[in-house]
């Protein structure tokens, strides 16, 4: 049977790929609320914009299909039940208190005929200056009356990596570490519940965005098609690794073990991929600041359908090559041995790099160092710029969530 989702490595050659072109909601960041939406500074939006153009347009003339989250998700409100459904569901999650404005702010969305330009909306945000006939008629509305917004804006949302994650044939539909990126995970519901291209394809769900407990797709790292990697960081709990991981071997996608590193709770160490990605078959990048202090647990099932779980006792590259049957690993190390150099570029996404097929990833070219270190082990190199993009800390393998890779033949 035909699968939509075909995902069993970091390195297959990538067939299909979603992206998010960055939109208004990056035009709608301010400066006091920076931190609650996860930014650490204003990116230029029309540059950015252009940044990932040329990110995209270096994935096609590899052949490499992209498509894009705010289509698919148009296209999901395949009739007028989804879309009021849809709506309905938006604004339940957009913490808007006032009952009145929560009104007109649904009355704003159903006026909106076009189902692209819908959800263009709900993503950029809504000001108060949008919003015809807003009056501040409750206390909410009085007291909060300088934030210009009656809607946070999803400024986060380009990093399609993250809401939710393709492991095998299936998906994780992540439940987020910050209420800031969990309507996020919305779209991607409608668009593998009701998009022509998934719904009735049978794709399994290995996470569900409505569980308690946080996890994030930057965490999920697809290492063979036996063997899942999930970190243990900043936005993923360990409680999340434990169920996804009984949901992979339950709904039996074919993967064996899955090795969970705890790499800590720094923000700039927020997700797994932002110190450790895949580019060959025994290949890999890391930051050599974690590797002192890195923890890795085993996890495979038992008979009974619970967890064997071990601390694995035993250095990085040991523990890789063990579980990817490799005689030996290389790891890569971000700022290539200079520790200034390392710090600066793993803020700068060194570490977070796309891999399009064995040996070839996709790297932003202000890391001279790493790449100089990726290219002299022989790493094929597409570079892409991310002088605005990386205000968002997020590089190449943030900004991508594969939907098809071929498998592996090695």
């Amino acid at each position: 049977m035909y699968t939509p989702i075909n995902v069993f490595s970091e390195i297959g050659n990538l067939k299909t790929v979603m992206l998010h072109r960055p939109g208004k909601e990056l035009g709608n960041l301010m400066p006091d609320d920076l931190k609650r939406l996860l930014f650490d500074d204003i990116p230029f939006l029309e540059q950015a914009q252009k940044e990932h153009d040329y990110f995209a347009e270096v994935l096609q003339a590899k052949g490499i299909e992209v498509l894009y989250l705010e289509d698919l998700a148009a296209e999901s409100l395949i009739n007028e039940e989804t879309r009021l459904q849809f709506i309905h569901q938006y604004l339940d999650e957009a913490n808007i208190r006032s009952l009145t404005v929560k009104e007109k702010v649904k009355e704003m969305l159903i006026a909106i005929g076009d189902n692209r330009q819908l959800i263009d909306q709900t993503i950029s945000g809504i000001q108060k200056a949008e919003l015809p006939g807003y009056k501040m008629d409750s206390l909410t509305d009085m007291v909060e009356s300088d934030y210009p917004f009656v809607v946070d804006p999803l400024p986060n949302l380009y990093f399609t990596r993250d809401n939710f994650a393709t492991i095998g044939n299936g998906v994780s539909l992540n439940h987020m570490y910050s209420i800031t990126r969990q309507r996020e995970t919305i779209y991607a519901q409608y668009i593998f519940d009701y998009h022509p291209r998934f719904a009735g394809k049978e794709v399994p769900k290995v996470y569900d965005r409505n569980d308690i407990t946080r996890i994030e797709g930057g965490d999920e790292l697809i290492l063979s098609k036996d063997v899942v990697a999930v970190g243990i960081s900043q936005r993923t709990d360990t409680a999340s690794i434990e169920k996804l991981a009984k949901n992979i071997f339950a709904q039996e996608l074919g993967f064996r073990c899955v090795l969970a590193f705890n790499i800590g709770q720094q923000r700039k160490f927020m997700h797994l991929d932002t110190v450790f990605t895949m580019v060959d078959y025994d290949i890999f990048t890391i930051h050599p600041e974690i590797e002192g202090t890195l923890e890795v647990y085993s996890i495979t099932p038992k008979d009974n359908g619970e967890l064997h779980i071990v601390r694995e006792e035993d250095t990085l590259e040991h523990i890789l090559a063990k579980y990817l049957q490799r005689d030996a690993v290389q790891l890569i190390r971000c700022g290539d041995g200079n520790n200034a150099a390392a710090a600066r570029e793993q803020w700068n996404d060194g570490s977070n790099t796309l891999a399009i097929a064995p040996g070839e990833v996709v790297v932003y070219d202000r890391n001279t160092a790493t790449n100089k270190a990726l290219e002299r082990a022989g790493v094929k190199l597409n570079y892409v710029p991310g002088g605005e993009l990386v205000r968002g800390r997020g590089g190449p393998r943030c900004m991508s969530m594969p939907l098809y890779r071929e498998d592996l033949t090695e």
